[in-house]
């Protein structure tokens, strides 16, 4: 039987020998059109997968990043109680650079920011805590809400009893933009004082 089967397959392959088919081309762009196509493509998409990729970590921080703001300003607030002056600058600046919108400027009165800028106002020692207390003041003062807020506190007595620094030039300049903006909403500052 084995005979007869290897008979049988040299018999058929002689006559029908094997085929091995060549490889043909049906494109007509050169190998090296391919690789750019290909890698074009791979660029297209890599692109593609960044965009997704950004978009999604932009909704994740927009969704996320707000309920860390109100802790931060809280904590900036909290920093003012302390004693030491570089703390309390530095309460100060965070909260002038999160007095962006008058959401956030009404939050910083509400949790009491503003009058503890005029407590550390009012105690500062040195030039930079004024010149700090007096930006942070400057920047709330945008909100017509928070200038209210702000008179009702007391600022304008405490903003013009401020020594003038005749080193930084931005305490007089902070002092005299608040005192203006008291007096562009009829608040009760006399021109002479300014």
């Amino acid at each position: 039987m084995r005979k007869l089967a290897a008979q049988l397959g040299t018999y058929y392959y002689r006559r029908n020998p094997l085929r091995i088919a060549q490889p043909r081309n049906f494109s007509s762009h050169s190998r090296a059109d391919e690789l750019a196509l290909e890698q074009d493509a791979e660029r297209k998409l890599g692109w593609a997968l960044k965009l997704f990729f950004g978009g999604t970590a932009t909704y994740v921080a927009y969704q996320f990043f707000p309920y860390m703001g109100d802790n931060l300003i809280q904590q900036s607030v909290s920093l003012l109680h302390v004693k030491d002056p570089l703390f309390k600058r530095m309460g100060a600046s965070r909260l002038a650079r999160f007095a962006i919108d008058d959401e956030r400027r009404m939050k910083i009165v509400e949790i009491g920011g503003a009058q503890e800028l005029l407590k550390m106002l009012e105690a500062a020692k040195d030039d930079r805590t004024r010149k700090e207390a007096l930006k942070a003041l400057s920047a709330i003062s945008h909100s017509d809400k928070a200038v209210g807020a702000l008179h009702h506190a007391g600022a304008i007595a405490i903003i013009k009893s401020t020594p003038g620094s005749s080193e930084n030039v931005e305490v007089d300049k902070y002092k005299s933009s608040l005192l203006r903006r008291f007096q562009d909403l009829k608040y009760d500052v006399p021109s002479s004082d300014m």
